[in-house]
């Protein structure tokens, strides 16, 4: 039997990067596996029939995770076609990086409002669901950033402190209907960012690491099948570094 067989999961942000290697991990665990994206509609559509072709019950929604009222209607879409949710990855986010005295507000608002605000929206859409079935497990992807600050990253940085702050406090909040609410902070990822960056910018940025790499995505997604498992069912309100030693 797989870890999370006859489980809902929902991950926001899984199209691509650090939230499709969860969407599989927890795929290949067991549980059935909706996503949002928010405009790449052909990789979802083909990421969904990849899943599909290997058995794995998957589902794609297009969704803005900043808007409340598409949060609300994309957990309603997933209880209605699955009957319960299980499991909720908070992982869409965005960055607009800049010094802040150049920042715009634009800037400062659509950060947080991608990254913190709509972890504050799916969360509240699916906590009905799970209070119901007295059970669930939420976790909020939220970074290293949000751990030790980042200079020209103050928007991304405060919204992934806060996502820490929520978490902290909605684990209290729930945790006496069996609700586990738990953080992951990833360090430097590989992704299409560090792909483009040149050997010596490479370089200086291992240096910074003590196991000096960076990770792979489904480094991350391994921590998430952890804690959305069984194997973690005393575990909440924690934040756990995925980042080679680099906040220690």
């Amino acid at each position: 039997m797989s870890t999370l067989d006859g489980k809902v999961a929902l991950v926001t942000g899984g199209s691509r990067g650090i939230g499709k290697a969860i969407v599989l991990a927890l795929s290949d665990a067991g549980a059935s596996v909706a996503f949002t994206y928010k405009s790449s509609e052909a990789a979802a559509k083909k990421f969904v029939s990849e899943l599909q072709a290997k058995g794995k019950k998957a589902l794609a929604f297009q969704s803005d995770a900043s808007s409340s009222d598409q949060a609300s209607k994309t957990v309603e879409k997933v209880i209605t076609e699955c009957g319960r949710l299980d499991i909720l990855v908070n992982n869409a986010g965005i960055t607009k990086d800049g010094l802040l005295m150049r920042m715009s507000e634009e800037d400062w608002d659509s950060v947080l409002a991608n990254n913190l605000k709509s972890v504050y929206n799916f969360t509240k859409a699916a906590t009905r669901q799970m209070m119901l079935q007295r059970s669930g497990k939420i976790i909020n992807i939220t970074s290293v950033a949000g751990l030790r600050g980042n200079a020209g990253q103050a928007n991304y940085a405060a919204s992934k402190a806060g996502i820490i702050g929520f978490t902290k406090s909605v684990a209290k909040e729930l945790g006496s209907r069996n609700i586990l609410v738990n953080a992951i902070a990833p360090g430097y990822v590989e992704s299409d960012m560090t792909g483009k960056l040149n050997e010596q910018q490479k370089k200086a940025l291992t240096d910074l690491i003590p196991l000096k790499r960076t990770a792979h995505p489904h480094e991350v997604a391994a921590v998430v099948k952890f804690l959305a498992s069984s194997e973690a069912n005393y575990i909440t309100g924690q934040v756990i570094s995925v980042d080679g030693g680099l906040t220690m």
